[in-house]
């Protein structure tokens, strides 16, 4: 239960894709001077030194990060994600690597909140040190919990201000997961059908993988959906050739921004010539 680590996998062609897109959704409730709430159901610790152990275990930012760095002329949707690695590395050297919470506390404003929910207990521990960084002091409006975030998410909602983001983007490793965010997405539709929320899940070679892309497009409020693969799934079966993101109530500027980020994003990172995106949306 306790054996996955996002360390393993910071700043990979998945991170990419994924954060790229929160950071947009973030400036885009930003434009409002109304408040709004930052809900992350599966946090992990926040914040990602790429020279460490774990980070160069498998090196999977050699294939994202490192190549959208390497690219040239990279679109508007890109080159915001990258002046957020840029602001966290003003030497100029892409060392350390802000995960989904690092980049909405960054993105919060003084009248906005933050709500982030991670089980494991020492990146639960990493996650309250690295959130000490940016409010060294108790801040009521950025409260963190050590537990299940498929569970707590449901006292969370609707918030006081009607505005909300939630991000779900657990590890999957276990099976039920793909099951678990079919449930918890229909719990908080319930709760709040207005709300923005945001799963990321792997692409990998699970059947669970295909039922949850099919069930999120059976939705009826307006939604977007899209995926990048780097390659071909490898012979075996194993490892994580691409990713997707599925948007409920998402931005009307998304779209057009992933129509434009994605061909760069295949390119820059693709791993073989099976490389290829989708993107698809709903509208009432």
């Amino acid at each position: 239960m306790f054996s996955y680590r996002h360390a393993f996998h910071a700043g990979n062609h998945a991170d990419v894709l994924k954060h790229a897109i929160l950071l947009q959704i973030f400036d885009y409730y930003a434009q409002k001077d109304s408040p709004y709430s930052i809900i992350d159901t599966h946090t992990g610790s926040g914040l990602y030194d790429l020279e460490d152990d774990w980070a160069q275990t498998k090196g999977e930012f050699y294939d994202g990060l490192d190549k959208v760095l390497q690219a040239e002329n990279p679109p508007a949707m890109v080159e915001r994600y990258l002046d957020a690695i840029a602001d966290l590395n003003p030497d100029g050297i892409a060392r350390y690597y802000p995960g989904s919470p690092w980049l909405a506390l960054t993105a919060l404003r003084p009248q906005d909140s933050f709500h982030g929910f991670e089980l494991h207990p020492s990146e639960f521990q990493t996650l309250n040190d690295n959130v000490k960084q940016l409010f060294p002091r108790p801040n009521r409006r950025v409260r963190l919990y050590a537990e299940n975030g498929f569970d707590g998410i449901k006292r969370l909602l609707p918030p006081p201000s009607r505005r909300a983001v939630v991000v779900m983007d657990p590890s999957y490793e276990a099976k039920g997961d793909y099951r678990q965010v079919q449930h918890s997405l229909n719990e908080a539709l319930r709760r709040f059908a207005q709300c923005c929320f945001v799963i990321w899940y792997p692409l990998v070679q699970r059947p669970e993988v295909q039922q949850l892309r099919r069930y999120l497009e059976s939705q009826t409020l307006p939604w977007l959906h899209t995926s990048l693969t780097v390659r071909a799934p490898s012979r075996d079966g194993l490892g994580l050739h691409g990713s997707g993101m599925f948007i409920v109530n998402p931005p009307w500027t998304l779209y057009q921004s992933l129509s434009e980020a994605l061909p760069w994003l295949k390119a820059a990172m693709a791993q073989d010539n099976k490389a290829q995106s989708y993107l698809q949306q709903h509208k009432l």
